[in-house]
């Protein structure tokens, strides 16, 4: 079984005392259900388990009075044995709570109660156009925790690779030390293997137990066309076909010399005020990340971003790999880094930022000064720059040259090396770019 970060947050959240309701969300076949029923079935004795998916009467227990006792009659006639409510023994899992609006109105209800733990589980809450919105959203009266595919760190727990190894990388990085030749190796290897596989937890599960790539790629092309067919089932009918399109350009978008993101791309004569919903839709399901551009690279980042310029990453890189031409993982993972211009490890950044919870920022000037992302790194901006191999940091030296006009003092380089420095730029390897933690 995959070890998974959420197992700790939902642990925090129901040892935080008088805690709320709970909202799981993230993107389809991230893993929510099964994390939240493994963590219920382990920390209660009782759990009761509706998925309104599945089952869409049973949204009808919530169509009426959304008092407490009412809705456990009900429950308790509708599953009889399966529904057991015993104070503060009981947990009631509502899974695709968004296609059920009034039960996560009720949550605010159950909140008041305090009998019983709630914990709801939704993929496109709030996607644009869905339509299904709660009479009264429960503000004040429920958590929510975004949830992830499996991160790089998550990864390397599945690959067997565990927290004396990770505070190895970390001391070296601290110390600016080399990380010793055969651990090196290995975790190169084993970042290759994350750039095909990705996160979604039934490709790095197939991944660890036969080690096929086939069978990885069709689960990653089964789940690609699930979103596709999300966009299909759920969005308006004006919107459907633009936000489909607007997904299948993102690996035209990022084989770009300039990786900007533009309409005409999605389709020739394409004007923002047409696509930016659709683009929009897939961003709220969770799907893709945006990474904008600031117009000087200076904290505060969020209030230097220019809102209309940026480019997009897929959330995952395993799947943006598998919408790439067949052949590209075998390319990857003999090392052959050549192809998309840098894109494909550029995703792979941006997916390692992403699922840390950081915003993504980059910095692109007309003059051709550009730098992949700009982050805040202990207190300062740093500038980040991803090389597949080698590769000059022109830009970023230029920068760092001019502290006055610039107000930057230091970068991190990300690429096919051990860790130096180098004046102002620290160089590490790619694998270590989620230990870039500290903000």
């Amino acid at each position: 079984m995959l070890k998974r970060k959420i197992e700790q947050r939902l642990a925090e959240w129901k040892n935080t005392p008088d805690h709320k309701p709970l909202i799981i969300k993230g993107c389809r076949q991230c893993g929510k259900t099964f994390s939240v029923l493994d963590f219920a079935r382990k920390n209660y004795e009782h759990v009761v388990y509706l998925n309104f998916f599945e089952n869409p009467d049973y949204a009808a227990v919530f169509s009426g009075s959304l008092e407490i006792d009412h809705i456990i009659m009900l429950l308790s006639a509708l599953l009889g044995s399966e529904a057991i409510f015993e104070e503060g023994k009981t947990v009631l899992v509502l899974d695709e709570i968004q296609d059920c609006p009034e039960a996560r109105t009720a949550l605010k209800f159950f909140r008041i109660d305090g009998r019983f733990d709630v914990i709801g589980t939704g993929s496109l809450l709030g996607v644009k156009g869905y339509g299904k919105e709660p009479k009264s959203i429960p503000v004040g009266s429920e958590t929510v925790i975004d949830m992830y595919p499996l991160d790089f760190e998550e990864f390397l727990w599945a690959c067997g690779i565990e927290a004396p190894v990770i505070e190895v990388l970390q001391k070296s990085m601290e110390t600016e030390t080399p990380v010793p030749e055969a651990l090196h190796n290995r975790m190169r290897q084993v970042l290759l293997q994350y750039v095909v596989v990705g996160g979604m937890p039934d490709a790095v599960q197939t991944f660890v137990n036969t080690k096929r790539m086939d069978a990885v790629l069709r689960i990653q092309r089964d789940i690609v066309r699930s979103y596709e067919d999300d966009m299909v089932k759920y969005a308006e009918k004006k919107d459907k076909s633009r936000i489909r399109e607007c997904f299948q350009s993102i690996p035209k978008q990022l084989s770009k010399e300039n990786k900007k993101f533009q309409y005409s791309v999605v389709k020739k004569g394409a004007a923002a005020s047409k696509y930016a919903g659709s683009l929009q839709w897939i961003e709220d399901a969770g799907i893709i990340s945006r990474c904008y551009n600031l117009s000087i690279p200076e904290l505060p980042l969020d209030g230097n971003a220019l809102e209309d310029i940026f480019k997009v990453y897929m959330r995952d890189c395993g799947l943006f790999v598998s919408m790439l031409e067949d052949g590209t993982q075998y390319d990857i993972l003999q090392g052959n880094l050549y192809g998309y211009k840098g894109a494909i490890f550029e995703n792979l950044i941006a997916d390692i930022f992403a699922k840390m919870g950081r915003r993504l920022y980059y910095y692109h000037k007309d003059s051709g000064l550009e730098v992949d992302f700009v982050i805040r790194y202990q207190g300062e901006c740093t500038l980040v720059e991803v090389k597949a191999t080698t590769g000059n940091t022109k830009s970023t030296k230029t920068i760092l040259q001019h502290p006055e006009k610039y107000h930057v003092n230091r970068a991190i380089k990300l690429g096919d090396y051990n860790v130096g420095r180098s004046d102002r730029i620290l160089t590490l390897p790619l694998y270590m770019a989620f230990l870039i933690r500290s903000l």
